[in-house]
Order: C-alpha cells, then structure tokens, then sequence
C-alpha cells in the first residue's frame, strides 16, 4: 500500500489521520480513500492487521462518512450526542466505546480548555474523533509517526490513557509550582495571589478530576468480561493503565487540598487586616469625639457660653479638650490589651 502523508487539518470526509499497522514495521498513513479500500478488501482477512481512522467532528461530513462506511455500535453515536462527558469504558456490540476527557494544545487552567474524545476500539478498526485538537491524542500520533510499534488495536487505546496521564502529571506540577511560589510570598508575607485566582485554580483542577476519573462501575464490568478478541496482555496493561490515573487523580485531590488551606490563610489575613483596620479607625474616633462635642457646644449661637470674655478662655477649653483626649486613648488602650 502507498505510504501517505495526511496534514493536519482534515479531508473532505473528515478525516484528519489515518494509520494502517501491521503491514509494516511501522505504521503506514492512509487516506479515507485508502481507508475505505483496507476495511471492504482486507479487514475480515488480516486479524493480525487493523486501522486507525482520527476525525474532526467539527467538519460536518465526519459523521455522514462514518454512518456511511465505518459500520460502528449505535452506541459510539450515541454518545457523541446524548452520552455523558464523564470518562468511561465500556463494550457494546462486541466493541469497545471510550469517552476521555483531554485538554486542549493552550491549556491555561481555564474551564473551557477541557474537550472530549470519543473512540471506538473493534478488532480490526479503531476510529476517534474529536471536536478540538488536543494534546493526549497527539502524542499518541507521534509516538505512532516516530515509528513506535503497536501490538494491537486495544494497546492503541492503553497507549492514549498512559499519555493522557502523562499529561495530567505535567499539568498537575505547574499548578503545584503556581501554588508552591504562592504559598512562599504568602509565607514571606508578600502576598500577590488573590482568592478568586486560586479559587478559579481549584475549580478547573475539581472540573478535570470529575471529568477524568474513570467510571469505575463500567471499567469493573469491562475487565470482568472483556470481547472475546481482547488478548490477557491487553486486559492486564489496561488495568495498570486506570490504576496509574487513579495515581494522578489522587495527587490532584491533594492539591485541592493544599490550595484550600491557601484560601482560608489568605482570607484570615484578609480579616485580620480589616479587623486592624477597624481597631484603629474605632481609636480615631473616640480620640476625636471630645474635640467634637466641645467645638460643638461652644460653637452654639446662643447667650451663656463660658469663658466667652475669659482672657485665658481658649487655653483653659484647650487643656480641657487634651485632657479628655488623653483619658479616652488611655481607655481605648487599656480596653485594647485586654481583648488581646
């Protein structure tokens, strides 16, 4: 077969790869036409032989050349449509359906960076497809490019959850290097962060653990009773494959933890500076509330105002004014260091 190289972006049909292993050492790129040719001439021929069909959903004719040629279990449809988002594996119709929640290329920890790859693992056919592009799926691609072999259609499968793993621990270490140098300047009492941006943080980290985390009830019953073409092997690196993810998962849930603490330090001191605040604006003005009462008093309109004709009138208020001042931060103070 003729080797081909497909761009990036996607073909007429929708489709944006395709490789066809077993043929070769190394994987050959196929087009939808070539594709097409493979599963009518040689699919049901070569068991030692199967496709791998990447499309783009967002081009309309992705899903018409699917219903059309691939002959794949309602349910992979369904789930494009109706299905939840929540990650899964599970058979039907003898086939394998995943759903896996991935980021996207820019992932920058904001909510609309997670996306959703549907795959449909069968024997001979393994058909994902995707709305944006993310990163999981392709570093599956180059590994497949750079000529890195794999044994079997389910293998491609545990290859994508391994990477998307990889891409957890990745995305799991910048945000503890963001929460670590957050946590320092706080500790250095420089503090820049704010609990909205940690709290944004730990919105996205909670979104891609419930989006991420497995179904474990549809995994259980898939390793209890995998299809009948799934080798030992498969079944095997496919449960140390969930098991590295609930590694990753449980790290993330530590973090949480670690930004939750940070929200409730930052906001403690929040309220201790307001408290602060209000302490020395309440000493303020009781400070200032015998100066007001007496300029008030005297500064009424009205006959009888003592020490008006006074000579030493405005020393005698003053020494009148400083004395109830002092006495009322002598008060204040001594009121103060008993709530402390």
């Amino acid at each position: 077969m003729e080797k081909v190289e497909v761009s990036y972006g996607s073909d007429p049909s929708g489709l944006v790869w395709g490789y066809l292993f077993g043929v070769t050492p190394e994987a050959l790129a196929v087009d939808s036409a070539a594709a097409l040719a493979w599963m009518r001439d040689h699919a049901a021929n070569n068991p030692a032989q199967f496709i791998w069909l990447h499309f783009n959903l967002s081009n309309a004719a992705s899903e018409k050349w699917l219903t059309t040629h691939a002959n794949l279990a309602e349910e992979f449809y369904e789930t494009l449509h109706t299905g939840s988002r929540s990650t899964r594996i599970e058979l039907a119709e003898d086939t394998l359906i995943a759903v896996v929640n991935d980021v996207l290329h820019n992932f920058s920890f904001e909510e609309s960076d997670i996306s959703t790859l549907w795959v449909s693992v069968a024997r001979n056919v393994v058909v994902s497809a995707r709305r944006k592009p993310l990163q999981s799926i392709e570093r599956v691609r180059q590994a497949v490019r750079q000529g890195e072999p794999v044994r079997s259609s389910v293998e491609l499968l545990i290859h994508l959850l391994r990477d998307q793993a990889d891409v957890l621990v990745k995305i799991v270490r910048d945000a503890v290097e963001r929460v670590d140098d957050i946590e320092d300047k706080l500790l250095a009492d420089r503090p820049t962060a704010r609990r909205e941006d940690l709290g944004a943080m730990r919105r996205v980290l909670v979104r891609l653990q419930r989006l991420l985390a497995p179904e474990p009830a549809a995994l259980f019953r898939l390793l209890q009773r995998p299809p009948s073409w799934m080798a030992d092997l498969d079944t095997q690196e496919l449960r140390e494959a969930t098991e590295e993810f609930s590694v990753v998962l449980s790290d993330m849930s530590s973090l949480q933890e670690r930004i939750k603490l940070l929200q409730e330090e930052i906001a403690a001191r929040v309220s201790e500076e307001t408290g602060r605040s209000l302490f020395i604006l309440t000493i303020v003005t009781v400070l200032a509330l015998p100066i007001n009462i007496i300029a008030g008093m005297l500064g009424m309109n009205v006959g009888g105002i003592p020490l008006s004709h006074h000579p030493a009138g405005f020393w005698i208020i003053a020494g009148i004014i400083a004395t109830f001042t002092v006495v009322a931060g002598w008060l204040v103070t001594r009121a103060a260091r008993r709530l402390r």
